[in-house]
């Protein structure tokens, strides 16, 4: 059994100081994937003895960024998507193993007023393409802040969201598209009517509130989803406006 943990820390340096190192862990997972590190190279230690660490980081300092550590040392490492427009951002790291590849992804956020939508769809459909690629070699487990309630019922006021940035019709209906290109939202998959969410505002006490948004996923090719054993959203872990979440999946 391998067990996966995926969690948007909202700034890596931030989040060292409450508790982190700890949590992880204790939790100790067999991977664990990081978005929105907001850091550059040599800004930060992190002593985490018997994993493996891969970065990419964004070009712009304090933005975004992406990290996996791992127990196991992969086959080979891949930084970004091998498309010029969408790899200046550190967003995506790819691990090959000898039966899959694990894809650590941070979906860019489409912001205030949609100003990023249109690149948000473009960097959708070429990662998607990455995505389908790697398959056609062994099946695909990926994770991260896809920045995305894909249902209603992944999102806490539906109606009120439906023109914001990580609920719009556009945004969703690319989701739909992975769905339908043979991938697995593992949590939806396994519970089809929870309700659980891995993001909370930090205005209006959504958090205490649980007004959140369920926008963290590991997404599988279909080839394993009767690998799924679990998984996991870890609504009592705090630190960052995100939590983490799990995976755990025979491999």
């Amino acid at each position: 059994m391998k067990k996966f943990i995926s969690w948007n820390v909202n700034g890596l340096r931030a989040i060292l100081k409450k508790g982190f190192l700890d949590e992880i862990k204790a939790m100790d997972a067999d991977a664990v994937a990081l978005q929105e590190t907001k850091m550059q190279e040599g800004q930060a230690d992190v002593e985490l003895e018997g994993y493996e660490k891969y970065w990419n980081y964004a070009e712009r300092k304090g933005y975004s960024g992406t990290a996996l550590f791992v127990k196991e040392k992969p086959l080979s490492v891949r930084y970004g998507i091998g498309v010029e427009e969408h790899d200046h951002e550190g967003r995506v790291i790819t691990l090959e193993y000898p039966k899959y590849y694990l894809v650590t992804v941070y979906v860019p956020n489409s912001g205030d007023g949609l100003k990023r939508l249109d690149y948000r769809m473009t960097f959708e459909d070429a990662f998607l393409k990455y995505l389908k690629d790697l398959e056609k070699d062994k099946p695909v487990i990926y994770c991260g802040d896809l920045n995305v309630a894909h249902k209603e019922i992944d999102i806490k006021n539906p109606k009120a969201n439906i023109h914001n940035a990580g609920f719009t019709p556009e945004e969703r209906a690319k989701f739909d598209a992975v769905i339908g290109a043979g991938f697995i939202d593992t949590y939806r998959y396994l519970y089809p009517e929870k309700v659980e969410y891995s993001w909370w505002s930090y205005r209006f006490n959504a958090r205490a509130n649980n007004a959140g948004w369920r926008i963290d996923y590991f997404v599988v090719s279909d080839s394993l989803k009767n690998r799924i054993a679990d998984a996991k959203i870890h609504t009592g872990i705090y630190g960052s406006d995100h939590c983490p979440v799990e995976l755990d999946i025979e491999l």
